[in-house]
């Protein structure tokens, strides 16, 4: 049975990776901090490792430990990584610097895998063309308009220029799917019975459901291809009405359409992020956050995902929104 590293084990994502590994009949070690949450890492076969990344030493040192148990790693998915922070420099501390120092812990210790997948994220290119309203293309030069984005694409810039490290980056659109926060507080409000946006303009968006995600990153992290990247997305394209059509139809729920001028919500996010920023947390609604929402254009380049991994999305919005809706019912969370 051959051994795989899922860092950022805990989170969203990472849980989903976890299930994945196992089903693939892996190894799976989830890599944790001591604070994560193991709530969805409840199989026994799991196999758990606690890291600090904020050292090179330190990872040494738990590296090192592997090696006296005869542990070695054939494939690493670094998926831990913050999408919120209080300071601009915590995403460029976890995003880019604790991945450095994994990586230079990896080759300090000569336990390279025989690949190493980072996941990032479409925010590390930005949205595309607001006036052609063409995709975003993997030739093109990456515009990251939040911190976030800015801070995954130091991360990829870094690993790009390894030599002799067997690598893949993975740029999933918007990730949506059971367990997820973010997207969770749109499906409130709809079922509150509110449906609101920013100025007048349609944005376009694509999702991915966390399941074909997940999929997609094993099929990509068993196949030969190594030190290319890839951009993830279902396929489909959608625009905000569409996406509140849809989660309206399996809330069951009427609204009433609230449409609120850009400036104030730019003034709002500014007054959130500072107001929660006295108690040391951000708020949902945030100035990068409202970067993202006035962006009109999210549409990316999946050819060469389909091409090479022969990737076709089980969920499209309608079904995925169906079962997320169903799990957060199940779950008291609506």
């Amino acid at each position: 049975m051959e051994n795989v590293l899922i860092t950022g084990a805990g989170g969203f994502i990472g849980s989903f990776l976890v299930e994945e590994g196992l089903k693939r009949n892996y190894q799976v070690f989830a890599g944790i901090r001591r604070s994560s949450s193991k709530i969805y890492l409840k199989d026994p076969r799991i196999r758990f490792i606690e890291f600090d990344f904020s050292t090179v030493e330190s990872i040494v040192q738990t590296i090192e430990l592997l090696r006296k148990q005869n542990i070695r790693f054939k494939y690493i998915i670094h998926n831990a990584g913050v999408t919120k922070a209080r300071k601009k420099e915590d995403y460029f501390n976890v995003n880019f610097h604790n991945t450095k120092n994994f990586i230079e812990a990896l080759q300090i210790t000569g336990m390279i895998p025989d690949k190493f997948i980072f996941i990032s994220s479409l925010a590390a290119f930005g949205p595309g063309d607001p006036v052609t309203m063409k995709p975003v293309m993997l030739s093109d030069e990456p515009n990251p308009i939040e911190t976030y984005g800015k801070s995954k694409l130091e991360a990829e810039k870094f690993i790009t220029s390894l030599k002799d490290f067997p690598w893949l980056i993975i740029r999933p659109t918007g990730v949506y799917g059971p367990r997820e926060k973010d997207y969770y507080i749109f499906f409130k409000t709809i079922n509150r019975g509110l449906e609101t946006y920013i100025g007048s303009s349609k944005q376009i968006l694509t999702f991915i459901f966390v399941k074909d995600l997940v999929r997609v990153i094993f099929d990509a992290t068993l196949s030969s291809i190594t030190n290319k990247t890839y951009f993830v997305s279902d396929g489909n394209e959608y625009d905000t009405q569409t996406f509140a059509a849809i989660a309206k139809k399996h809330l069951h729920q009427k609204t009433i359409k609230i449409t609120v001028p850009k400036g104030i919500v730019k003034q709002l996010a500014f007054c959130l992020e500072k107001t929660f920023g006295l108690w040391g947390s951000v708020p949902t609604l945030n100035t990068d956050k409202f970067n993202v929402l006035k962006s009109i254009n999210w549409r990316c380049e999946i050819e060469p995902l389909q091409r090479d991994f022969n990737f076709i999305a089980n969920y499209d919005l309608d079904r995925g929104v169906k079962e997320t809706v169903e799990w957060y019912k199940q779950n008291g969370w609506l």
